[in-house]
Parts: C-alpha cells; structure tokens; sequence
C-alpha cells in the first residue's frame, strides 16, 4: 500500500472514506464512526489524510497508533478543490486531491496534552464572556430604572445591594428575587473563572516545556499555555520556522511584493488566531510601559528602548510580541531554557 492515498472526511455518525492507488479511485463509502477504529487496524498501512476538523485530531492518533502514515489538512483548501457539488463522496475525493499538490503543508495537529490544555482554555474563556455578559446586562437594566453604576456607589456590588435592600424603591419581591439570582450567578461565574485559573496554573508545572515559556517578558500564564498550544513542541511542533509562527499568529507586517518591490504594511485585522494576538500584545505593553519608564537592565530592554524612542509604545508592544513567538519557538522546538543577558 506504499503508493496508496486514503482521504477521510470525518463526520460525527458516519465517516466517508475513499482509497486512491496510482491515481485510480478503487473505493469511496462510508461506514459508521463506531467502526472507523476497527476499520484503521485490519487496514493496510497507508498514507491517510484528514480534513482538519473537530475531532480530525483525535483521529490523527489514533491512526498513527496503527502505523500509518496519517496527516491533516486544511479544510479551505479541500473546499477550493473539490468539484461538483458538496457531498461526503466528492469532499473525500477532494481531500486526496488536495493532497497531491505541489509543495502542499499539511497541517500538523495537536497531542492529547495540547488538546487538554486548550479544552480548559476555551472552558475559560467561556466563562470569562458570560461574566463580560452577565455584568453588562445588571448594569443595563439598572440603567432603564435610571440607576447607574459608579465606582462612588460601590461599583456594581454597592447599587446591586442597595436595590436589594432598598424598602421604598417601588421594585416588587419578584423583580427584586429575579436581580438577586442574576447577581449570584454573576458571583459564581467570576468563582469559576478563580477555579479555571488554579487548575491552568497545575497543569502549567505538569508539563516543563511549557512552564519555561513563563520566564519570557510578558508571559503569564494564559500565554504560556496559549504558545504551547499554537507552537506545539520538538518534533511535534507546528511550524517549520519561528518566522511562520509569527505570521501565522498575526505579529509580523502584511507584506504585498511584485516586481521585486517590497511592500510592508499593518499587522492586519483579520487572523485566525487573534485572540492569543491580543494577549500577547498586552503583555508586551505591560513591559513597554516598564521599560518606558526605566533604565535598561538587559539588552532585550535596551534594543526596547530604543525602539520606544523610535517608533513609539505600541509599535515596540508588537515588536516585542513578534521576538517573544520567535523565541518561545527556539525554547520549545530547540529543548533550551531562556537566559537573559545582561548589559556588560
């Protein structure tokens, strides 16, 4: 089966699976997911390509622990190349199809650790949106009754329990029982947030590779869980260079070349993950607003700034990110530790 190509494209009650041998289709059906396990382990070894999706990563594993050679990729690139019209036949076809192109980069996938890792983040972040949400909604619906929330009151907490307990503000015990439920759970969701972060913060010293990425300037937590999740580490890491991480994660400049002309612009808007952009231009704000105001210790701060002298804070807040992704490459891919070196 060494010139054998499988594309699977993964569903959640059945999988679509098609066979390619020397450019010829000799099966494409599907089977019942129940059954793809036992299917992967009778099946000859062969190079079988995935559709990056939910549950693509786990697939992934599974069929590497069989012995074959299993791949992922992207998903926009199958529907670029996939002909007719959108059935699971034609989708699997095109997964192989997609595969056979020039230079074409496979998607590396994450490890169970990975997925773990980014399973509590979104857990996280989930929770994080709701107190956004919660909090928000207190405030607004206050507000209708032209009651505002100001830090003089006690912010938040002091007007929702002056409203509680309030005798001759007119607000019936329905109203009052339905603020006081809203406000409770507003209080248990900033709990778990709490909650979250400690157990973020134990599965950090579980995992060295990832903790070692906290010694960098303006890596907490979140980011170094966040980089271990985007870089991946050593052999499994997911990108070829530490230039490809930046670009992909959004901290390098747009560049539009032709003719031999060099074009930088922005950063750009539009990133696939720009979330873990943000937090790790605020962190690196945090130490530009540090350095801003202080002598430099080490070079890393120096070569700062004089960047804050030349281009500005946020300009060297995005500079710093972009050495900060470069760096946490080299330490995860490399096994080094970061030094930092001191001005001589």
């Amino acid at each position: 089966m060494k010139h054998t190509i499988i594309g699977v494209d993964l569903a959640k009650k059945v999988i679509q699976i098609c066979i390619v041998k020397n450019n010829k289709v000799l099966s494409n059906k599907e089977i019942f997911s129940r059954d793809f396990t036992q299917w992967l382990a009778k099946a000859e070894k062969a190079i079988i390509i995935f559709e990056a999706c939910a549950t693509s990563n786990y697939w992934k594993q599974i069929a590497l622990s069989f012995g074959h050679d299993a791949r992922l990729i992207s998903a926009k690139l199958v529907a670029n190349i996939r002909q007719h019209q959108k059935t699971d036949k034609n989708d699997a076809l095109a997964i192989v199809q997609a595969s056979q192109l020039v230079n074409i980069k496979f998607i590396k996938g994450k490890t169970f650790d990975q997925q773990e890792l980014q399973s509590l983040m979104r857990m996280r972040e989930l929770a994080v949106k709701q107190k956004t949400s919660l909090k928000q909604q207190i405030e607004s619906l206050l507000l209708e009754f032209n009651i505002k929330v100001c830090p003089r009151n006690g912010g938040i907490k002091g007007t929702v329990r002056t409203v509680l307990e309030d005798a001759e503000n007119g607000f019936s015990m329905a109203f009052r029982e339905g603020l006081e439920i809203a406000w409770l759970f507003y209080l248990q969701t900033l709990k778990n947030i709490k909650w979250y972060d400690s157990l973020l913060n134990k599965l950090l010293k579980v995992h060295p590779d990832c903790y070692k990425l906290t010694a960098l300037e303006g890596v907490s937590t979140i980011n170094a869980i966040n980089l271990f999740i985007a870089l991946g580490c050593g052999d499994i890491g997911t990108f070829n260079s530490g230039r490809d991480a930046a670009a992909c994660i959004g901290v390098t400049p747009i560049q539009h070349s032709s003719g031999g002309k060099v074009k930088l612009g922005s950063i750009g808007k539009h990133v696939k993950n720009s979330q873990l952009r943000s937090y790790l231009i605020v962190g690196a704000m945090a130490v530009v607003k540090v350095v801003a105001k202080r002598e430099p210790k080490t070079l890393k701060e120096q070569w700062l700034k004089q960047l804050i002298e030349r281009r500005g804070m946020k300009c060297a807040a995005v500079a710093l990110a972009n050495k900060t992704v470069r760096t946490a490459f080299a330490l995860l891919t490399q096994g080094t530790e970061y030094k930092v070196q001191p001005i001589t």
